[in-house]
């Protein structure tokens, strides 16, 4: 099996296939992340996400063909969840200091000020399949679906080069094709060196999320419920398996903020929920051991 290893969007990349990816693939597939990259990064000064940041009274913006079915996805994650995921979620993130500029700092009496005016992307962002259209500046952060669409584009690349086996995996979120089953350790979310249970993929995806993964302080990680733009409690990781990376990825983070059963009657999923406390949730359709 060879690697092929890069950096994108903040985060180390490995893709494995049985023989090495041509000089052509490589570049087509760093190409690809660089334009996904300048296209949707909160950090970056000359992506489309700042230019919405930045827009005074708002605009019109016009993704790529393919955001249609990730904003899809997000309009029904949002609905589902009662808004408890969010991409607006951005601004609370940045108030409890994670920001574009990494400060780690929170902003306690504008977190309290800004509860009273939370924007909303039911409310404040209207969709033309692709195109988004605001009337203020918004700050908005794709992450709980963006790194998955990412890998999903990425897998479309190598099947069109006519690969049938390989692995994309963004540092959490994975994509299997093949007939052989993967095994991959679900790893524990205070303890790197330890695993609470190993996954059999097969032809699917599985995303993972936790909260150590960004934390900052006590009671301060990356993944909030956008109802009260407060960093969840309760669940301190997930481990989702779909047939594509992105609901695989939406999904992951719905779990923090709503029940499984919420989410069952409109996905077709697996899943693995590790809560505060030690004990886990584990879908009966499953495939693999959870040893918690």
């Amino acid at each position: 099996m060879s690697r092929f290893e890069f950096d994108a969007i903040g985060t180390s990349w490995e893709i494995d296939t049985p023989t090495p990816l041509c000089h052509q693939t490589r570049r087509q597939i760093l190409e690809l992340v660089e334009r996904f990259d300048r296209i949707y990064s909160r950090f970056r000064d000359d992506s489309l996400i700042t230019k919405i940041a930045e827009a005074e009274h708002g605009g019109t913006f016009v993704f790529p063909a393919g955001a249609a079915q990730m904003f899809d996805l997000y309009d029904r994650l949002h609905k589902i969840t009662g808004g408890g995921l969010d991409p607006l979620v951005r601004r609370d993130l940045e108030l409890l200091g994670y920001d574009r500029r990494y400060s780690l700092v929170p902003q306690p009496a504008e977190v309290s000020t800004y509860a009273s005016k939370r924007t909303s992307w039911g409310s404040d962002v209207f969709r033309q399949g692709s195109t988004l259209i605001t009337r203020s500046p918004l700050l908005i952060d794709l992450g709980a679906v963006g790194k998955g669409h990412l890998v999903d584009l990425i897998s479309g690349v190598l099947g069109v080069r006519g690969l049938e086996d390989f692995v994309v995996d963004g540092s959490g979120d994975m994509l299997h094709r093949g007939e052989a089953a993967l095994g991959v350790g679900l790893e524990h979310p205070f303890d790197p060196t330890k695993v609470v249970g190993v996954a059999h993929l097969r032809d699917a995806s599985l995303c993972a999320s936790a909260v150590n993964r960004r934390k900052w302080g006590d009671n301060l990680h990356h993944i909030l419920d956008a109802r009260t733009g407060r960093p969840v409690k309760d669940v301190v990781a997930t481990w989702v398996v779909a047939k594509d990376a992105a609901t695989a990825d939406g999904l992951a983070t719905a779990l923090f903020v709503v029940p499984a059963s919420r989410l069952v009657p409109s996905f077709d999923f697996s899943f693995v929920r590790m809560f505060a406390d030690g004990r886990a949730e584990v879908s009966d359709n499953f495939d693999g051991e959870a040893f918690t």
